[in-house]
């Protein structure tokens, strides 16, 4: 499998579920490595954002490290999972109290929101996704109404950046996409076939940037 050169860092920021998103891109046949040190970010060909955990002390560590963080976000294709999707947004509601907001990275449009009463949270497991804009290289391949796995309380808004949705209690974006930076809301990792055929699309599209 192709693949190999390309060499992706997952950003450790104190969140659980690394080994399973390293486990998968070597799978898929690339280079991971798991950093703690935003400088060393650089010296790698892709980026992972990853999931699970609290937005709140999440942000605000990125932000201390804010310099480092739009260098990364202005070079280097990102790719967000679950938590480190909802990160790419403009805010979030997650630890605030009703009506106010935390300021994210503000890559993607809209907010992120918990999801109505009405419904389990957090919601855990299968649910699929409905392809609204065609084109999204992450998602070549992989036929409308898939299913793939979400573990998450919290879930961002349609925007233009929306590229898939879902619903659950209410529509929400499932992936986005702006430019070379990425998210999903679900867990590829977890997701079986379809979730290792976005992560190869994912190096396959590095291993394309990188023969520019």
């Amino acid at each position: 499998m192709s693949g190999g050169g390309v060499s992706v860092a997952i950003i450790n920021y104190g969140v659980g579920n690394l080994l399973s998103i390293y486990t998968a891109f070597k799978r898929a046949g690339a280079s991971p490595r798991i950093v703690e040190d935003l400088r060393e970010a650089y010296e790698h060909d892709a980026i992972v954002f990853p999931g699970v955990g609290a937005f709140k002390p999440v942000i605000r560590k990125l932000q201390e490290n804010r310099d480092h963080i739009s260098k990364l976000l202005e070079e280097k294709p990102i790719l967000g999972i679950c938590l480190g999707m909802q990160l790419l947004y403009e805010r979030s509601e997650e630890g605030c109290p009703p009506g106010e907001y935390l300021q994210g990275l503000g890559i993607f449009r809209g907010d992120v929101r918990r999801f109505p009463a009405n419904v389990k949270i957090p919601q855990m497991g299968w649910n699929t996704l409905r392809i609204i804009r065609r084109g999204c290289p992450l998602l070549s391949g992989i036929p409308d109404g898939a299913y793939v796995y979400y573990a998450n309380s919290y879930a961002p808004g349609l925007s233009e950046d929306a590229v898939a949705v879902t619903a659950y209690g209410v529509e929400f974006t499932a992936v986005a996409q702006r430019g070379m930076i990425f998210g999903t809301q679900f867990h590829p990792e977890k997701s079986g076939r379809w979730g290792l055929r976005m992560i190869e699309n994912f190096i396959k599209l590095v291993e394309g940037e990188k023969g520019r």
